[in-house]
C-alpha cells in the first residue's frame, strides 16, 4: 500500500477509511492531495469484495475540507491556461473517481465544508454531516465559479438551488444542507454515529456484486445510455444477473429463508 503525503488510508472490517490529513490547514487541498485521492481510489478499484465492501471519506481535526490550499491558488494564478486547464482537469477526475468508485462511498462532514470540499462530499452515494458543519459554495466570491464540483451539486440538488447557494456564496449549516439535498442526513454526534452504523449494515448485508452493478447501472443510466439502450441494456442486465452465481444465491437464500452466504461470511 502507497504512504501518502495528504491522506492516509486503512481496512478494518472490510471498511475503508481515507483520511484527509492536513489538519493544520483544516485539510485544504493542493495538487498533491488530489494527486492522492486520484491513486487512493485508482488501488481501490483493483479490490475485490472479501477485502472491501464500503469507503469512507472524513477529515482529520476540526474540519472535512476547507477547501482549496491558499498557498496552491497564489501558485495557480501564474499559470499559464494550459497549466490551469491541467491543475483543473486533475481536479475533475479526482471527483469523478469518486463518483464512479464500485464500491458504496459514505462521507462524514464535519467542522467546514467550503468551495470545492462540496465536490468530494458531494461525488459520495452518502453524505452524513454534523448539524454545526459550516458549508459554503463561495467561489463567487474571489470572482471564480465552482465549475469542476458543479456536476456533483446539481446532481444532488437540482438547478435553481445550485443557483441559490452557488451565485451568492451564502454559509449555511448542516440541517439545511439536508433540506436542500446536498446531504443525505444531518445530526448530532452520536445520530450520526447510529446512523453510519446502520447504513454500513444495510451495505454490506446487500450482495457486493449487486451494489457495485447498481452504481454502475445508476452511472449509466444518468450519464451514457439514451431511453433506447436503456430498455435494452437494463433488460440484459437483470438477465445476466438472474443466471449469475450471487443472483442464484441471492435468490435460493430468500425462498429458502436464510440468510445469503456473503452475510454468513460477513467479518
Amino acid at each position: 500500500m502507497k504512504e501518502y503525503q495528504t491522506i492516509t488510508f486503512s481496512i478494518e472490517n472490510k471498511i475503508g477509511t481515507i483520511c484527509l490529513n492536513r489538519p493544520e490547514i483544516h485539510n485544504a487541498f493542493n495538487e498533491v492531495m488530489i494527486a492522492d485521492i486520484l491513486h487512493c481510489f485508482g488501488e481501490i478499484e483493483q479490490m475485490d469484495y472479501q477485502t472491501l465492501r464500503v469507503v469512507l471519506l472524513k477529515g482529520k481535526g476540526k474540519s472535512f475540507c476547507a477547501g482549496a490550499d491558499l498557498n496552491w491558488m497564489k501558485g495557480v494564478a501564474n499559470y499559464s491556461y494550459q497549466e490551469n486547464y491541467q491543475e483543473s482537469f486533475n481536479l475533475s477526475q479526482c471527483f469523478n473517481a469518486i463518483y464512479a468508485c464500485k464500491f458504496p462511498t459514505v462521507a462524514l462532514v464535519h467542522g467546514a465544508a467550503i468551495g470545492g470540499a462540496n465536490g468530494l462530499l458531494a461525488a459520495c452515494d452518502f453524505v452524513l454531516a454534523h448539524k454545526q458543519t459550516v458549508f459554503s459554495l463561495s467561489e463567487v466570491k474571489i470572482g471564480i465559479v465552482p465549475a469542476c464540483i458543479s456536476p456533483y451539486v446539481v446532481k444532488r440538488v437540482g438547478e435553481y438551488k445550485s443557483k441559490e447557494l452557488m451565485l451568492t456564496g451564502m454559509r449555511f449549516r448542516g440541517k439545511e444542507a439536508q433540506k436542500a439535498g446536498l446531504v443525505n442526513w444531518s445530526g448530532g454526534e452520536k445520530k450520526l454515529d447510529a446512523k453510519l452504523v446502520d447504513l454500513i449494515s444495510k451495505l454490506k448485508t446487500s450482495g457486493p456484486i449487486a451494489v457495485s452493478t447498481c452504481k454502475q447501472l445508476l452511472y449509466d443510466v444518468k450519464n451514457v445510455w439514451n431511453h433506447e439502450q436503456a430498455m435494452e441494456n437494463t433488460a440484459r442486465m437483470i438477465a445476466e444477473l438472474r443466471q449469475s452465481a450471487e443472483g442464484q444465491e441471492g435468490m435460493n437464500s430468500f425462498l429458502e429463508k436464510r440468510k445469503p452466504n456473503w452475510v454468513d461470511k460477513m467479518d
